[in-house]
């Protein structure tokens, strides 16, 4: 288990989250910048070991009620996967997201081991996954987009 200096050292270590220092030597790490009222990324990490990631939106982790994930047993790696995962979850859409997106509120973010981001987006009653402003690929159904993207290497966002 990385103890509280090594967990605080990882934290610091992304310059997109601020740190805040909360009651009882606890620390907590936001990311000011995020596209929801949610900005807590870190929460209450502890001088014990314990403290939990924002993983509400990710896919390979199974979070609490409050969509928060414990980081006690995690390894370096691991938190710092996780902490990059909910910082991307969180992040404003880009500027080529935004025209491709444009008022559709049936989009969804999938991202592979590289952080390369597709977007998949329903109009006109068919699902297109694009890539930057290419279309990558047009599906008559959901299910067949998703499998097209995991068979790519693509999870979720």
């Amino acid at each position: 288990m990385l103890s509280f200096e090594e967990k605080l050292q990882i934290c610091e270590s992304f310059p997109q989250l601020t740190r805040h220092n909360v009651s009882l030597g606890r620390v907590n790490f936001h990311y000011e910048e995020s596209l929801f009222e949610k900005k807590s990324v870190v929460y209450h990490l502890h001088p014990n070991g314990n403290g939990f990631v924002y993983a509400q939106f990710l896919e390979d982790y199974n979070p609490d009620h409050k969509g928060m994930v414990n980081i006690r047993d995690f390894s370096a790696q691991e938190l710092r996967k996780i902490i990059e995962q909910a910082i991307q979850s969180l992040a404003p859409r880009s500027t080529v997201e935004s025209a491709i997106v444009g008022e559709s509120e049936e989009e969804e973010y999938w991202i592979n081991d590289e952080h390369f981001t597709l977007i998949l987006v329903y109009e006109d009653e068919m699902w297109n996954v694009y890539a930057g402003l290419n279309l990558d690929g047009t599906f008559p159904s959901y299910n067949e987009a998703a499998q097209y993207l995991k068979e790519e290497g693509f999870t979720l966002k």
